[in-house]
């Protein structure tokens, strides 16, 4: 009777076996048959019912079924393995005779256009677009700017630090302090690049931007040549007229200071995450330059002065674009990219 029962689970198990049309299927046929539950297992419960020499010869019948079915399970298993491969030599197949699909062109980055656009805009107002190493010394990234060590403003900005007591450039201000020093005034430049900060990552913060800062430094500048050049950048950027407002701000390197907002171009006012639900974006900060910073560079300020601004490239291209997270520019997404 057990003899019996064996072989009728042997022949069921390698039906079903040869049957299976997936992995799936497969493994459920060997639980079916080998598991610590399966048919030859409860099979096997039942030797110690039976006489010795019964058992002998259902020992001898179990090994032999368990062998063979392991042995169609193996050969299933194989089969299935060369199959996968076959059909993915079949689809990822490449035909080395046929000639190359030529040169796909690229894009530049929506950051980069943007960028390129307000140099561009720049130089035909006489500007001087200059740049400037990203890793600084403390003495051009505060001390020069107005920023001692003691000085509040520091804790605005997280800095990552060096070993070697340098920093990566928390704004790209030094470089209008190599333009001071290194051209004097009369003095119009912009100077873009990337910059870092140690935030927390967010829909509008990333540890690694872009900015532009600009200076003009002559006779007689006034707070009047300062929203004529801004609101010709604005203008230029969006090629439509935008929203803005100009608001008191502190920024030691620049007296007085202001914050020149614009109205969020994602939601169009009524908040959204871009803004932090405030219907405004932060843009450009701004102001006259500090009397102590045209000093710091060897600049009279009795006979010059002049204005300063910044601007986020990586903000002002989400809003130029209508992108609604910041971790797009730098992910590397080429879906994304692409639409540019």
């Amino acid at each position: 009777m057990l003899e019996q029962q064996i072989d009728g689970v042997r022949r069921r198990a390698l039906e079903r076996i040869q049957s299976a049309a997936n992995a799936d299927e497969l493994e459920a046929a060997r639980v079916e048959a080998l598991g610590r539950k399966g048919f030859l297992s409860n099979a096997s419960k039942e030797f110690g019912k039976l006489a010795p020499e019964e058992r002998a010869r259902a020992g001898k019948l179990l090994n032999e079924a368990k062998q063979a079915i392991e042995t169609a399970l193996e050969d299933r298993r194989a089969r299935f393995d060369r199959d996968t491969l076959k059909a993915k030599l079949e689809s990822e197949w490449i035909d080395l005779t046929l000639p190359a699909p030529g040169i796909r062109p690229g894009s530049l980055h929506p950051v980069t256009q943007v960028q390129t656009e307000i140099e561009e805009l720049f130089i035909s107002m006489g500007f001087t677009v200059l740049d400037g190493p990203e890793v600084e010394t403390e003495y051009h990234n505060f001390d020069a700017l107005n920023i001692p060590a003691n000085h509040p403003a520091r804790d605005t900005q997280d800095t990552f630090w060096l070993t070697n007591g340098l920093l990566l450039r928390t704004h790209t201000s030094p470089v209008q302090v190599r333009g001071m020093q290194k051209l004097g005034p009369p003095l119009r430049m912009i100077a873009p690049g990337r910059v870092f900060r140690n935030e927390e990552v967010d829909a509008s913060h990333e540890h690694t931007f872009y900015q532009l800062e600009g200076m003009m430094i002559d006779r007689d500048v006034s707070v009047a040549h300062l929203i004529y050049f801004m609101m010709t950048l604005l203008s230029s950027i969006f090629r439509r007229e935008v929203t803005v407002r100009l608001r008191p701000g502190f920024f030691p390197f620049v007296e007085p200071g202001f914050e020149l907002d614009i109205q969020c171009l994602i939601c169009g006012g009524p908040g959204c995450p871009v803004c932090k639900q405030s219907g405004w974006v932060e843009l450009l900060p701004c102001g006259l330059v500090h009397p102590n910073v045209l000093r710091m560079s060897g600049i009279d300020p009795e006979e010059w002065n002049g204005f300063a601004f910044g601007l986020g490239l990586t903000r002002l291209a989400m809003m130029r674009y209508g992108i609604d997270d910041i971790r797009l520019l730098a992910s590397g997404d080429l879906r994304f990219l692409n639409q540019f």
